[in-house]
């Protein structure tokens, strides 16, 4: 599930060091999350997401490998001066070591491995390198994960456990953001949501959350599985798609063609599920946002509207990899209902 669009350091007040410190803390303790004694591996990088590394290392982890790299949300010394800023207010920045590069010796020393922007693809040859008793969180919910993140049939074979997050834990609650992710989203697009006639197209479990976000906001929203199942009669002003993604487009041609002749003046976002943009422009149907996300990435991030969100996803993945580690040595006492499924 970056914030930032320049190397500029993020200056809004809601990401003042002193506030992320504050809730970094929150998160430790709403998660009761214990990594005393942990190694990680995970990443860093600018405004929200500096918080990772910083929540292992307050939550008790021996050593913290926080791997970057420079974009163009910020270059690695900006990352690193960051990440260590707020690791200082906390006491922790003994225990965090900022690399640019995933070196063979560090991975080997990790009892958890994320699978976070940074520190992806972990491949054949990275799981080869790591521990048999090393443990990968997905740092989102299993049903969310991209092949091309992790060699699944290699940690099958390495016998490395991998688990999901479960986002919907009171204790982490990232699915009550995505509403005001879809508010935020149409916002930008020039949507108002206020009284706006909105088509939620949506396979998976977001629909509900986003819907109920949308109509919060005085939007009229119907909610739908897939496109053809919207009504021909209602000026809908946004067709909102949030499909679980899949290799290639999650609209088909006739979909958009559908869409297109039925609501031609229709805002399509794209918030979830990649989209053939190519015949969206050529249908004549606008589109938002402008830049195509990442494959199998949402179109809006949770630092959008503030850094709660991240932290939240990211205390819980971090719960999740300490319940993987703490099965391996004692199964009863693991905390699992903050985890999805086991994968492996």
């Amino acid at each position: 599930m970056t914030a930032a669009s320049s190397a500029v350091a993020d200056t809004r007040p809601g990401l003042h060091p002193l506030r992320l410190a504050r809730l970094v803390d929150e998160a430790v303790v709403r998660c009761a999350l214990d990594l005393t004694g942990a190694v990680v591996l995970t990443e860093a990088a600018t405004a929200s997401y500096a918080v990772t590394p910083v929540i292992a290392a307050r939550a008790g982890a021996s050593r913290v490998y926080a791997v970057t790299r420079s974009t163009r949300f910020g270059s690695v010394d900006q990352v690193r001066a960051e990440t260590l800023e707020l690791a200082r207010l906390l006491g922790v920045d003994n225990r965090i070591q900022v690399v640019d590069e995933k070196r063979r010796a560090i991975v080997e020393d990790a009892d958890i491995v994320t699978n976070s922007g940074h520190v992806r693809p972990l491949d054949a040859e990275m799981i080869a390198w790591m521990k048999p008793s090393a443990v990968i969180p997905l740092m989102y919910e299993t049903w969310e994960l991209r092949p091309a993140d992790l060699d699944l049939a290699a940690c099958r074979e390495k016998g490395l456990l991998v688990a999901g997050t479960n986002e919907r834990h009171p204790a982490i609650d990232v699915f009550s953001f995505l509403g005001i992710l879809a508010v935020r989203l149409l916002h930008d697009a020039g949507v108002a949501v206020f009284k706006s006639s909105v088509l939620v197209v949506c396979d998976n479990d977001f629909g509900p959350y986003i819907e109920r976000g949308l109509s919060q906001a005085g939007a009229a929203v119907d909610l739908a599985r897939d496109a053809a199942a919207g009504q021909a009669s209602v000026a809908y002003d946004v067709i909102l798609v949030a499909m679980t993604p899949r290799p290639g487009p999650v609209l088909s041609e006739s979909d958009v063609r559908r869409m297109a002749a039925t609501w031609p003046d229709a805002v399509v976002a794209q918030y979830f599920g990649d989209l053939d943009r190519a015949l969206v422009a050529s249908v004549g149907l606008s589109i938002w946002p402008v830049e195509a996300p990442p494959p199998g990435h949402m179109g809006i991030l949770p630092a959008e509207v503030g850094p709660e969100p991240t932290l939240r996803l990211q205390s819980g993945g971090l719960k999740a990899g300490e319940v993987l580690w703490r099965y391996r040595e004692h199964p009863p006492t693991a905390a699992r209902e903050f985890i999805d499924h086991y994968i492996v």
